[in-house]
């Protein structure tokens, strides 16, 4: 789907705030509030917008611990890869998967209560997903950035 300027201009505007009213909307895009009603109806049955969900601060959820972990697989084979794929996404603490080059295969950002869960999730799960042969921690001590908002 080619993005169009007041498709660009909606979606940066409901990045920042998703709760926009469609009137709101058609002002920041500078068309009627049916027509941008409409746009934003197309850019969600074209799989452009992928959610509506509202953020939450970890912190104030009491999960106070968050680490980027670097994984290597013992083995690169379909069964393997796919294994170790669900697995991922089977457990909220991951929250980010990424497959990657270079020294690790993958990279997941984790987050979990204290350090006592994070040892838990490694020892309970992590390390006995089938494939897994390493995996090493770099502990987060704040967050600098981040962003869920693309670069319209």
């Amino acid at each position: 789907m080619q993005l169009e300027p007041q498709d660009i201009r909606l979606l940066a505007a409901l990045q920042r705030d998703s709760r926009l009213s469609t009137a709101e909307l058609a002002e920041v895009a500078g068309m009627s509030p049916s027509a941008a009603w409409r746009r934003v109806k197309r850019l969600e049955s074209e799989g452009v917008i992928r959610a509506w969900r509202a953020e939450a601060d970890p912190r104030a959820c009491g999960l106070t611990f968050q680490a980027i972990v670097h994984v290597q697989l013992t083995r690169h084979e379909p069964d393997t890869l796919d294994r170790f794929i669900r697995a991922m996404k089977s457990r909220e603490e991951v929250m980010d998967c990424f497959a990657t080059t270079g020294e690790a295969d993958y990279h997941l950002r984790v987050l979990c209560a204290d350090i006592d869960a994070y040892n838990r999730f490694l020892e309970e799960f992590l390390f006995r997903v089938p494939g897994v042969a390493s995996a090493r921690t770099n502990v987060v001590l704040r967050e600098v950035k981040r962003s869920a908002t693309l670069p319209l």
